[in-house]
Order: C-alpha cells, then structure tokens, then sequence
C-alpha cells in the first residue's frame, strides 16, 4: 500500500438498532494510511458501532463500506468479553488467531514488553486487575500486527505510568490507528485528524489538526450557530408579530400578513439543530444517609499485591461523616479487590458501622443488572418508587424516555455509566465507594461529577488515576498501598 491511500471510505453509510434507533445516516468519511485519528461523540452516538462496522461484525443498512485490498485490522475494544474472563493468557492471546501459532509464547512476550506487563502465562484473565486487563486488551491487537488499529477507551483503568507508555507508544506507531476517548491530554498527543460523530445528524464531520485545534473548531462552529439560531429567532418572532397586526386589517394587509407568515416559517426551517453533544449533564447532588455521627468507616489494615504474593499493611484510617478519602497505588497491586472486599462487607482490617447504606460505582458496571430495563435499574434503588422523581432525574443524566425500556446491557460504556450515578442520585448512602468513576464519561460532564462528589457530606473513598478529576474534590485522607 503506498503511503497515502486511503484504507477505509464510509460511502454514504447508514445504519440502525432497529427501527426506533438509527446511529448513523448516509456517513461520508475516509482514513488514510498512516494517519493518528481521534472518534468522538457524546455517549451512545455510536462511536463503538463504527467500530464494529469496520472490523465487518455490523452490516449496513445502505451505502458501503470500502477497506484497502489485504487490509487487516485489530480492535482493543473497552472491556474484556465476560466469556474470555475465564482464559488463561495464552488462550486469550491464542484466540486472536484462527489456525495454530507454533512461537505464540514468544509473541505473546514481545508484546506485553511493547504494554509494559510481565504476566505468567497460565494465570486466567479474571485474575488481573483492571488496569493489567486495560493493557492485555491491548497487547491481543498488537499481536495481530494489524494495518489499522482500533483502540476503544484504551486509557480507562490505566494509572499515569501507563498512560504515558501508551502515548510514547502511539506517538512512535508507524501504521494507522483509530482511537475513541475522553481523555483530552492524550488524545492531543498524537492525533492528527478527529472524526466528530453528531448524535443529532447522525452524521460524521471530518477534521484536521491535532485534538486541541479542532475541539476549538468545533466551539467555535458551534457559538456561530447560536449567534445565527439567536438572529433567526429575534427576526421569526417580530414577524409574527407583524403577521399578527396585518391580519386584522383586512384587504391587502393580509396578503402581507401571509407573506411574513410564510417567511417565518421559511426561517424556522433554517435554524441549525445545536448539536446534543455539547449538552453535559445537569448539577446533581447526592445526599447523605440521615442522622450520621460517630466513626462510619474505620480501615486497621488491608492486603495488596507486592512482588505476586498477597501482603498485609497496618494502617489507621478512620473516616466521619462529610470525610473523603482517596486510594492510590500502581495498576495491579489491588485497589480495586480492597474496594470490592469493602463494599461487600468481607474486608479484613476493616469496620464499618451498622446500618450505613453503602452505595458502591464499580468500574466494570457489574453492579448492575444487565438484563434490566433502565426503567427496572433505576426503580431497584429507590425506597419509594415515584414515576416523576425517578424520570426526572434520568433527564438529568441525559437518560431519554426512548432509553427507559432499552436493557442496560444494550448500552454503550458510557451510558452505562450515567445509569449507575442516576442510581446514586436516587439513593442516601452513608458510605460511597467509587472505582475509577470517569472511565467512559464524556469529558464535559466530568467537572458536574467532579462538584457532586466534592459536595457528598457522607464519607467517601475515591479511586482514580485522573489527577485533574480528583483535584476538583476535596480530599481529607490520602492512603497509598504502596507506601
């Protein structure tokens, strides 16, 4: 292939969930080799489903899909199939192939060194934490070697370290890559042209530049559509106005009023639809458990992961009601097997008082039920089971009435996410646990969450490797596992 061709053209492509959800609506877009390209959207455009499209799992409903001849392609999709948890890691690398691979162990170590994971070969996939997991998702696309390489979320679950190997990585990468994410820094790094999927238009925008330049193009674009929308509106409603006047007036005056009339409706017709992405989500609160007092939460010691033996630490941290603790430590060394032991109640070390309602946001969404309706997932957790509150705060969180009967399972990441902090906001906890909380959360609502929790006058532990979330909440405690 020479340097230039394009490897992939959407020729106006459209496609749909069935009927009542079309994702994409005659889709022009092409990618060069070589080219660092960024996918964004808001949550559930149908970032992921472009994806799909091109690895070829997904048909069109119209239009085509053309790929450069011997072109091949690997994804690093968010999370690992619940099916290949059970893997050990040679299976899980093994199956990225069809036929046998008689040096697969020798890949298989050339690649983790590429991710920056020494793993034993027979440990199961389930046994990893989520930021090892993060990086063998990885590590099973670049063992294909692909021509392009589709990376869905790749930062989510990865601490600084490896968001930094990951950036140098990409930056040093000579083929062509595709990558959906939130994390704004990172994209910036690398990317030299962005994808921009209007979840409105169903359509895709194509731009060049890095991340930062066209984030502001499309601000940009945006403010001019408003001023235009604003223009347009100021000028429909004077002559309505009018029309209304010159109605009344009989003879020629009304001829004039059904022309102003006719004019109105004309410019209605050019008002631009302001995209739905640029929408966050509304501020929230989510109340604390009444009558706290006293210690809720008292952690004496806790286990880690240190050199692959299980390592028990002293520590004396006692958190009060409107206290918020933050966990640290590097990927692997168990913040997310402390935070599951303690929500779960079975964490050795570790006291929380009776009758404190934990709420817990685990990373991976397992707390909730994916064959639940969101309608089902939201009224689960409340006390009293009010139609108008609970819709009114999944508006909120961007949850429309078309999503209400939909199965959490058949939501994108990050709605998944929005569905798991509604549940919050619908619940009083004395205790709240939250495990990387932005991971698949559009970046414009992060700072909405960032001020919930910094405002939650319960007691929190907080796990994340985003320096510039946890900065916005205030932090009472600091434990670090690895100290």
């Amino acid at each position: 292939m020479s340097r230039r061709e394009h490897i992939i053209n959407f020729s106006d492509l459209s496609f749909e969930f069935g009927p009542n959800k079309p994702i994409l609506d005659e889709v022009n877009f092409s990618v060069r080799e070589g080219m660092k390209v960024t996918l964004m959207g808001q949550n559930g455009a149908g970032k992921s489903t472009i994806f799909g499209l091109i690895m070829d799992e997904l048909k069109p409903e119209a239009g085509r899909i053309n790929r450069a001849q011997g072109l091949t392609i690997a994804t690093a999709r968010q999370v690992i199939p619940r099916d290949e948890l059970e893997l050990t890691v040679r299976e899980f690398f093994a199956k990225r192939f069809s036929g046998v691979i008689y040096d697969i162990d020798r890949r298989i170590d050339q690649v983790l060194e590429v991710v920056n994971l020494h793993a034993d070969k027979e440990k199961r996939i389930t046994d990893f934490s989520g930021g090892q997991q993060a990086r063998l998702l990885l590590a099973s696309a670049l063992i294909q070697d692909p021509d392009l390489l589709l990376l869905d979320e790749p930062t989510n679950n990865l601490d600084v370290a490896g968001i930094a190997h990951l950036t140098e990585f990409l930056k040093a990468y000579h083929k062509t890559c595709m990558v959906i994410s939130h994390d704004a820094e990172f994209l910036n790094a690398f990317s030299d042209g962005v994808l921009y999927l209007d979840v409105f238009t169903r359509k895709i925008e194509q731009y060049v530049g890095n991340y930062f330049d066209v984030v502001e193009q499309i601000s940009a674009r945006v403010e001019k559509e408003n001023r235009e929308n604003a223009r347009l509106g100021k000028k429909i409603q004077d002559n309505k106005d009018k029309s209304n006047f010159f109605a009344n007036k009989g003879g020629k005056m009304r001829f004039l009023a059904k022309k102003l009339r006719e004019e109105a409706a004309e410019m209605e017709e050019n008002k631009v639809d302001v995209r739905k992405e640029d929408k966050a989500i509304r501020p929230f609160r989510i109340e604390a458990q009444d009558d706290l007092g006293g210690d809720l939460i008292r952690i004496s010691s806790f286990s880690i992961i240190e050199n692959h033996e299980v390592v028990t630490k002293k520590a004396n941290v006692v958190l009060k009601k409107n206290q918020h603790l933050v966990l640290e430590g590097p990927n692997g060394i168990g913040k997310s097997t402390l935070l599951e032991s303690i929500a779960h109640g079975t964490a050795e070390g570790v006291t929380i008082a009776p009758d404190i309602l934990v709420c817990y946001y685990r990373q991976d969404f397992s707390t909730l039920n994916f064959e639940d309706t969101v309608r089902d997932a939201l009224f689960s957790v409340m006390k009293d089971k009010v139609e108008q509150k609970m819709r009114s705060v999944a508006a909120g969180f961007l949850i429309t009435n078309d999503m209400m009967n939909l199965k959490v399972g058949d939501l994108s990441e990050g709605q998944k996410g929005l569905v798991a902090f509604a549940q919050l906001a619908l619940q009083k906890p004395g205790l709240l646990i939250l495990d990387e909380p932005t991971n698949h959360i559009n970046f414009r609502h992060i700072p909405v969450i960032a001020s919930a929790l910094d405002a939650y006058e319960g007691a929190m532990i907080l796990v994340s490797h985003v320096p510039e979330f946890v900065a916005q909440i205030r932090i009472d405690e600091t434990l670090d596992l690895a100290a």
